[in-house]
């Protein structure tokens, strides 16, 4: 098996999914030619040896950069362009996956089939309906009224990439559906039969059955993911408790459950003389082996990790059905190969490294190793698994680090404990009582006890879990590195845990220790840097200086279980090495501004409180609070703040939420910043009138860039250089106004809109200089959405969109 060209097929798509622009189409040409006639000269035997292995291998590079193009191509092309955005448009097509409940409405993919000329609609779009109390199943042919938008997500350092999600998905715009009259939606058909339509429609009855049982169950979303691959039930809560102790990848379909399902369908058989009359044990047990994972990788989404799985065991199965040798490498590469053939964005998921690279470990650690003599088996078999089990752990640091910025100290510890009992005992009991919801009514009554079983014992497994995360140095924050330490990283964890033999293995610690040494960037003495999070439509600000961090405002929350404090903020600060801020403001209750103050809170350890919400609410998560009053100072060292509202007397006055903004001023050096919050023009009127000699360096735009703020005497008060406006891309108030950037224009303010930079960092330098940077352009990829002044300013968002969030970024199109 060809191992080497494999690989370099796969760097060659990771090459091209890098890019920052999508190369013209002579240059996937090209390099296909030149492919072609390296692969002529190694066939006419011109080159050969060492020769033949690099040519083979450029050729394979080109192919894949080539081919992940061509299709890179061919999908950007089937965009929606920025004026049909907002649009109201009439589209008939088929629901195409599994319908994911929320908290106000349902999301699900749609195939286009048709829709009114004059406006240019992709092919494949997500939608979000406020359905609630209406049926809706997979594979329905709908006709829908609907208002769509590009592919835009928050863009952070350590965030989520929704719009690299999307294009995977071949998701090339999001909407919602229009309920107003006259725009009611249509069901024109119960079912469209293909095979990938009745296999969703599966899925979705399935789920359906499984919920009647599991709802009322603390850990049945966990029971449906390990059935069907659907997380949505999993809470954020759960999630942190899960990556806090490095077990998240067996909450999910894993390779590990497909291996599990093969290796009992190949036992069935072997013991079963009845199947064994009917083929060779070893070959129908390889065979019977491989359908049944294909079939639970089918049932459970067909994700990266079942992928890999079904395709190694194909090529061990096809091997020995042709008596050919396949080494688990070159099963691994073929299986690497293959994936990135079917889909070539599949490298830009995390999946796809952390799976492929977890196995990857263990063939590297048990090659070379002799077989344990009889009378040693169950020994050699444990040292076995402690061996796999560190190495898998080991091999997968670079990569969590990398993607992260976390460790989990107790993960070998909590696998330990937690992969016999979930994969030997939840996961069959799940799967068992899933088996027993498909049964007829009559029957269906076994499935919950089976359930409730599976539920009692994860639960269990839950509670070990929180007590070894219930300790700080349970996970560990690792500062973003530059990928040239991973790399070396890499190299160093593969030369500490190759086989017998090696020479020095312990010099691989040298490699990898720089990863946690590397010190994280920051600011210089007499320096400020400040920092406007891409919440969507919420404000999150964080400050540093070299010696504290405060974070004004912590972002909306998105949904029931789900917020930028847990999605954006906390991902941040692990990026940025930030273990502890000195102080937190929560500028006023509104949800787009204190929704993640809870999880911000839960998350990292903070110094101090202020805020004008009311002592004890619940978005605050129980922590003791100080009130802000007009006056206060705080911050020691380079970095000192002032609140200048609201007053004592506003606190009895009963005013708005957003009249009762803590709007504070934070001095680093020769560098004011104005953090506002959401107050009004009238408090704006109070506050100058307070404080006339107020000027600003920076100024966050006050409420988003609403008429109701930003009055020309706050202007001409504070005179700001620089302003940051933060609002959800094509928000439905229309943030911020035209009127308000015109304002700020006329000043001669810079303007910056995090929906179009995305996270907009000013770094305020002691000698007075300033460098500016916008998350957008510095990890720019060419399937990313950008957004500009020239683009229309309709909103997307209308008063009907019940089934959003509010003025947050809603769930419909946020995190997958």
């Amino acid at each position: 098996m060809p191992v080497a060209p494999l690989a370099a097929f796969v760097v060659g798509v990771c090459v091209l999914q890098w890019q920052a622009a999508l190369p013209a189409w002579p240059v996937f040409l090209a390099g296909a030619a030149v492919a072609v006639a390296l692969i002529f000269a190694s066939v006419r035997k011109e080159v050969s040896g060492r020769g033949a292995t690099a040519l083979a291998c450029i050729a394979a590079l080109l192919v894949g950069f080539s081919y992940a193009g061509g299709r890179a191509q061919w999908r950007m092309a089937d965009a929606l362009p920025f004026t049909d955005e907002g649009r109201d448009v009439a589209v008939t097509g088929v629901i195409a996956s599994l319908p994911v409940w929320l908290e106000r409405g349902v999301r699900f993919e749609f195939d286009v089939e048709r829709h009114e000329s004059g406006v240019a609609v992709p092919d494949r779009i997500l939608l979000g309906w406020h359905a609630v109390g209406q049926p809706v199943r997979p594979d329905e042919r709908r006709k829908f009224v609907v208002r769509l938008r590009r592919p835009h997500g928050a863009m952070n350092p350590g965030g989520f990439d929704f719009e690299a999600w999307m294009l995977e998905r071949n998701l090339r715009a999001s909407g919602f559906v229009r309920t107003a009259t006259g725009s009611e939606p249509h069901r024109l058909q119960s079912m469209v039969w293909t095979p990938r339509t009745v296999i969703e429609r599966v899925r979705a009855w399935l789920r359906d059955r499984l919920m009647t049982h599991v709802r009322d169950d603390r850990y049945g979303g966990v029971l449906v993911a390990l059935v069907l691959g659907d997380q949505r039930a999993i809470t954020d809560a759960d999630w942190t408790l899960f990556n806090r102790t490095g077990i998240a990848h067996l909450v999910s379909i894993s390779g590990l459950h497909i291996t599990m399902i093969a290796a009992l369908v190949g036992a069935v058989w072997r013991r079963t003389p009845r199947l064994l009359r009917r083929a060779p044990a070893q070959t129908a047990a390889i065979v019977a082996a491989v359908i049944a994972a294909g079939l639970y990788a089918l049932l459970a989404g067909w994700g990266i990790p079942a992928q890999r799985t079904v395709l190694m065991l194909g090529a061990v199965a096809a091997a020995w059905l042709w008596r050919s040798r396949v080494t688990p490498v070159g099963a691994l590469a073929l299986a690497a190969s293959a994936v990135c053939v079917a889909d070539p964005w599949a490298v830009t998921a995390a999946g796809f490294w952390l799976s492929f690279g977890a196995v990857a470990a263990i063939v590297w650690v048990v090659q070379g190793r002799p077989p344990q003599p009889a009378h040693a088996v169950s020994m050699g078999a444990l040292r076995t698994a402690a061996r796999v089990q560190i190495a898998v752990t080991l091999a997968l640091v670079p990569a969590t680090v990398l993607l992260f910025q976390q460790i989990s100290l107790v993960a070998p510890l909590a696998n330990a404990m937690a992969i016999p009992i979930v994969s030997w005992v939840v996961t069959p009991l799940a799967l068992l009582g899933a088996s027993a919801a498909a049964l007829p009514d009559a029957l269906t009554a076994l499935a919950a006890p089976i359930l409730g079983m599976a539920n009692s014992v994860f639960a269990v497994v839950a509670a070990i879990l929180s007590a070894m995360s219930a300790s700080e140095w349970a996970a560990v924050a690792v500062p973003a590195p530059p990928f040239p330490l991973v790399a070396l990283a890499v190299a160093g964890v593969a030369w500490l845990l190759a086989p017998p033999g090696w020479p020095a293995r312990g010099l691989g610690i040298v490699a990898v220790l720089p990863l946690f040494v590397w010190p994280a960037e920051r600011p210089e003495a007499g320096a400020l840097w400040v920092t406007a999070l891409d919440v969507g439509q919420g404000s999150a600000v964080v400050l540093e200086t070299r010696d504290q961090a405060w974070l004004h405002d912590a972002g909306p929350r998105y949904s029931q279980d789900s917020d930028a404090g847990e999605r954006v903020v906390l991902p941040f600060l692990r990026s940025r090495g930030i273990e502890v801020l000195d102080g937190v403001v929560v500028s006023h209750l509104d949800q787009d501004h204190s929704g993640g103050a809870a999880s911000v809170l839960r998350g990292i350890p903070v110094r101090r409180l202020l805020t004008s919400v009311p002592a004890g609410h619940s978005a605050l998560g129980g922590a003791g609070a100080q009130p802000c009053v007009a006056g206060q100072q705080f911050g020691e060292g380079e970095l000192r703040l002032r609140v200048l509202h609201p007053t004592v007397e506003d606190y009895a006055r009963h005013l708005s939420t957003n009249a009762m903004s803590c709007v504070v001023e934070a001095r680093g050096g020769a560098v004011s910043v104005l953090l506002t919050g959401d107050v009004p023009a009238r408090e704006e009127a109070g506050l100058i009138k307070r404080e006339p000699c107020l000027r600003a360096t920076w100024t966050m735009v006050p409420h988003h860039g609403s008429v109701s703020s930003s009055s020309a005497g706050f202007l001409d008060t504070a005179k700001p250089a620089v302003a940051a406006a933060q609002a959800g891309y094509r928000n439905r108030f229309g943030h911020p106004d035209p009127a308000v950037v015109a304002r700020y224009a006329a000043r001669g303010v810079d303007l910056v809109r995090t929906d179009h930079a995305g996270a907009a960092q000013w770094r305020f330098a002691a000698d007075g200089g300033v460098q500016s940077r916008a998350w957008r352009a510095i990890a720019v990829r060419y399937g990313h959405n950008r957004p500009g002044a020239g683009h229309s300013a309709r909103p997307l968002e209308s008063e009907e969109e019940v089934a959003g969030e509010g003025e947050s970024r809603e769930p419909l199109f946020g995190m997958p």
